[in-house]
């Protein structure tokens, strides 16, 4: 089962507030004079008590999690080695605009992403062909049910095309608008054997290259012996980005699922940009805590 937490803080806030609200209105005054008349000091019901105690923390933490920042781990080494598994990040909730919790219907527009942007998502599911040929987004990577319900998940990964922009992806060489990324080669890919993330990019003795996408420069891991990814332009992504559409890939080029499978990414799934490390956990006997990436700005 997939767990949203948003919807959960949505929807306690909305029952302490309702428990609240009503008993104000509609029980609290003849109850306060019940007490005074029996002489007896006055207490809110254990439920009442519970709902205003709570309701006004839950509706702050909703608030700030909702339109300020939201926390989120790492869980897998798509990102590498840009974000490690066990990273813990902080996403700005309203660096693209505000968004109704749970439902993340955008209400009002801040700005847009850019390319090179590390952005948190809801995955938009695959696209596949239904019985009467339509292209919908199904939770099934096979296609065999293009009507399987899609996981309510929160992605990561980095933003390369945007609307409108010409697209070409050749094994790990981008070409955008028929130019080139800009890419340098920094050297061999160097690890903790003893993890399984770092175990996967020295076995297929990953290089680690420095990618220049728009004004950001970052970092990236290479394995062409894993074996071939999708090109693009292929039968799921078009060769021009469509309106309201973002290409998106993971930084270990050769070991993430992203647009190259799936397609672009509509705008209305977009959480926010991710943009500091606050805490990196790496596990026990296998480095522990990171201090040295605690508080990294993410580029």
């Amino acid at each position: 089962m997939d767990f949203d937490f948003s919807a959960i803080l949505l929807a306690l806030t909305v029952l302490f507030g309702v428990v609240w609200g009503l008993d104000r209105l509609f029980l609290y005054k003849k109850r306060k004079a019940h007490f005074e008349e029996a002489g007896e000091e006055y207490r809110d019901p254990a439920a009442v008590d519970w709902a205003r105690s709570l309701f006004p923390v839950i509706f702050v933490v909703l608030l700030l999690r909702s339109f300020v920042a939201e926390p989120f781990r790492i869980p897998s080494g798509s990102m590498m080695p840009t974000l490690d598994v066990g990273d813990f990040i902080l996403v700005n909730k309203f660096a693209y605009g505000l968004r109704l919790p749970a439902f993340n219907n955008k209400f009002v527009s801040l700005g847009e992403p850019k390319r090179g942007d590390v952005v948190v998502f809801r995955f938009p599911g695959f696209l596949c062909q239904d019985d009467s040929g339509k292209i919908v987004r199904s939770g099934d990577v096979t296609c065999a049910d293009p009507n399987a319900s899609i996981p309510g998940q929160n992605w990561i990964k980095r933003i390369v095309g945007l609307p409108g922009d010409t697209i070409e992806v050749r094994d790990s060489q981008i070409f955008i608008n028929g130019k080139p990324v800009v890419d340098t080669l920094i050297g061999p890919f160097k690890g903790n054997p003893a993890r399984p993330e770092d175990n996967e990019l020295l076995y297929y003795n990953a290089s680690i290259w420095s990618e220049q996408l728009g004004s950001v420069n970052h970092l990236i891991a290479r394995m062409p012996s894993r074996g071939p990814t999708p090109p693009i332009p292929n039968n799921r992504v078009p060769s021009v980005v469509p309106p309201n559409c973002y290409i998106v890939m993971g930084d270990d080029r050769e070991n993430s699922e992203d647009s190259r499978w799936w397609g672009c990414l509509p705008e209305q799934n977009l959480v926010g940009k991710a943009f500091m490390i606050w805490f990196s956990w790496k596990g026990w006997g296998t480095g522990g805590v990171d201090f040295h990436r605690i508080g990294s700005v993410i580029h």
